[in-house]
């Protein structure tokens, strides 16, 4: 007797004639979803034990005089350090998988002939989500030019996506609260339309390197990948090893800096030079941190110790933003594509922002 031959329909390619997949792979969905929930389980448990650990290690095991300045200073790093770590790294998994949905090719495509005024909210709204670097702001910034994307349109895009970006508003809020967050990124978003539309109405595109002006518009290929849940969920993981790998010293010498002004700095010193009284303290603490570089990683935990020690938020939100919006590094790449003027005018703009939100908080505040 002839072995039986598997019957050939000739339409193979339709669901209904193809195999069923494997018992194995159907399950593997409920298994990962289980195996997340335990996961994100035993993140909590730990969270909500390092607040005692942080005493227990600082007062018992190494037995520093409650109160001390020393005993504050590493309760206040002991406690802060996996706090700001588990903290990024649950936002960076989960963001990463998001933003796999939010190519920066398809972002440019979104933007690509909008008008401004509506195209600056876009531009700030997808800043938040779209994977940025400085390192990365050429690049976007002659995709942009190539898509016939307003100059505009352009810069409230690259100010929103360093300054209002998802680990800046979840460690302002694991650190400070949703007031402090909701805050920052409303401000943040604002300042990043409004300066957009500002630049965008001095029509400034001669002011563009001559290199960058000859770039012709054109019609971007994007070339769309389909990623399974199992690819989303890889490229968090990657996220995680690639910016958490990247930014963890910035964390620890934040928090490293945080921990010494929250043990060791009087709340009356602080008080006097970036409480409300002192008129000066908002501008002097934009020109102190446009030299910075740090990240929204890094410098979070500074703010949480400033405020700690009694400085005003509408100066504790300057600094921060200057910090990030306007760091030196990034207007150094920036000129690869920029006239001097160009930089100018930008950090005028934003920086005038940064200065009337400084001002306007310390004032309702």
């Amino acid at each position: 007797m002839e072995p039986l031959k598997p019957i050939q329909c000739g339409c193979s390619d339709k669901p209904s004639c193809q195999a069923p997949e494997p018992e194995t792979k159907q399950l593997n969905r409920p298994l990962s979803i289980l195996i997340g929930l335990l996961g994100l389980t035993l993140w909590y448990v730990i969270y909500k034990q390092l607040e005692p650990f942080s005493y227990y290690f600082a007062y018992d095991l190494l037995a520093v005089e409650k109160g001390s300045h020393l005993g504050e200073a590493i309760q206040f790093f002991v406690y802060d350090s996996p706090k700001v770590m588990m903290l990024l790294t649950l936002i960076v998994f989960v963001v990463g998988m998001i933003r796999s949905f939010f190519t920066q090719e398809r972002t440019r495509r979104y933007l690509a002939g909008k008008r401004e005024s509506a195209g600056n909210v876009m531009a700030a709204l997808l800043g938040i989500v779209t994977p940025f670097c400085s390192c990365s702001a050429v690049p976007l910034f002659l995709g942009f030019v190539q898509a016939g994307i307003p100059l505009g349109v352009t810069f409230s895009f690259l100010i929103a996506a360093p300054m209002v970006n998802e680990i800046a508003l979840v460690l302002l809020y694991g650190l400070l609260g949703w007031k402090v967050a909701a805050i920052y990124l409303t401000t943040g978003l604002l300042i990043a339309m409004v300066a957009g539309w500002v630049i965008g109405r001095f029509h400034l595109e001669h002011w563009i390197e001559d290199w960058v002006q000859e770039l012709r518009a054109g019609e971007a290929v994007v070339m769309e990948e389909k990623l399974t849940s199992a690819d989303r969920v890889q490229r968090g993981k990657e996220a995680v090893r690639d910016i958490v790998g990247k930014v963890w010293i910035y964390v620890i010498a934040g928090i490293g800096v945080g921990a010494l002004i929250h043990g060791y700095v009087p709340e009356s010193l602080m008080a006097s030079i970036m409480g409300k009284d002192a008129w000066w303290s908002v501008p002097a603490a934009v020109v102190v941190g446009i030299p910075m570089y740090s990240n929204a990683a890094g410098i979070v935990p500074v703010v949480e110790a400033l405020l700690g020690k009694g400085a005003a938020l509408g100066t504790v939100l300057a600094f921060m933003m200057s910090v990030i919006a306007l760091s030196l590094p990034e207007m150094v790449i920036l000129r690869k594509v920029l006239k001097p003027k160009l930089i100018g005018v930008f950090i005028a703009v934003v920086g005038s922002g940064i200065l009337f939100t400084g001002f306007l908080f310390n004032l309702i505040i």
